[in-house]
Formats: structure tokens, sequence, C-alpha cells
């Protein structure tokens, strides 16, 4: 095994163990519930925005340790991002757990992933793909609602203007 390999797996462990942003929000947006059928992983998100920002995050969830610990790292991530960005940064992991081990990403988009890079092993392996990326998607899920949600809200307020 690589340093590298030992590292990433290191990282996955320490968000498994440690998962940034669990527990439930009492104040939020929208609210998410994501299953893997495959192999039995659930995630329920919620989100509240602010200003165009992904104002705070919070999720619960059990499975495997990769989807939780991408959870984790996708919860780290977006929080305090703007919505475009948070979105962009899905995109980029998708790519990454669609590049089958080899990656066409600019350093910048390695950068710009942090973590999440420690999960480029994961797409080697199709059936747990899904596991990485349950949370990234209950988050674009999330983040889609809220912002409908919003944009139906103000429709509505100057409706009644």
């Amino acid at each position: 095994m690589s340093v590298t390999d030992s590292m990433y797996q290191q990282i996955i462990l320490d968000h498994y163990k440690h998962p940034n942003n669990r527990g439930e929000l009492s104040q939020f947006d929208a609210e998410v519930h994501h299953v893997n059928p495959t192999c039995g992983d659930e995630v329920t998100l919620r989100v509240r925005l602010a200003d165009g920002e992904i104002a705070e995050l919070g999720w619960v969830g059990e499975g495997c340790s990769i989807s939780q610990a991408s959870t984790s790292v996708m919860s780290d991530l977006v929080v305090g991002s703007s919505v475009s960005d948070a979105l962009e940064l899905q995109e980029k992991f998708l790519q990454l757990m669609q590049s089958q081990g080899h990656p066409d990403l600019s350093e910048e988009e390695i950068d710009a992933l942090d973590d999440a890079i420690a999960f480029e092993g994961v797409s080697q392996y199709p059936a747990r793909v899904k596991c990485a990326l349950l949370g990234w998607m209950a988050m674009k899920s999330a983040v889609a609602e809220a912002t409908a949600s919003a944009e139906s809200r103000s429709a509505s307020t100057q409706a009644g203007e």
C-alpha cells in the first residue's frame, strides 16, 4: 500500500469515526432522505440557505464507512459556500467517482476537492461509488428543493404586492 493510499484511508476513517455536521437541524429550508438500495445506506439531510449560501447543513444516517465519511467530508466542504460553488464541487466529485481511478482533474480541481480526493480509489469499485455519492446527491437535492421553495415564496410575495 502506498503512502497516499494509507493517508486516504486514514482520512476516510477519521471522518467515519468523527463525522462533521452530523445531527438534525431544527430550522431548515429543505429535508431529503436518500437510500442506496444496493447496500442499505441511508441519509437524511437538512439544509438552510441564507443569501445564496449554504448557511447550515445537518445530517443523520447509517451505513458503511464510505457513505458516512463521504457525507461528512461533503458537509465540511459546502457549509459556508455559495450554492453555485457547492453544486460545482458536487459535479467535480461526481466526475471523480466516474473516473474509475483515472480522474481527469486539474490541480485546482483536486485542491478544491480537499479531503474528498481521498475517495478516488472508491471509483474503481462500481458497487461502492453509490455509497460515496449518497450524501452528495442528497445535498444536491436538498439545495434544489430549498432554492425552489425560496423562489416560490418570493414569487408569491411579489404577486401579493
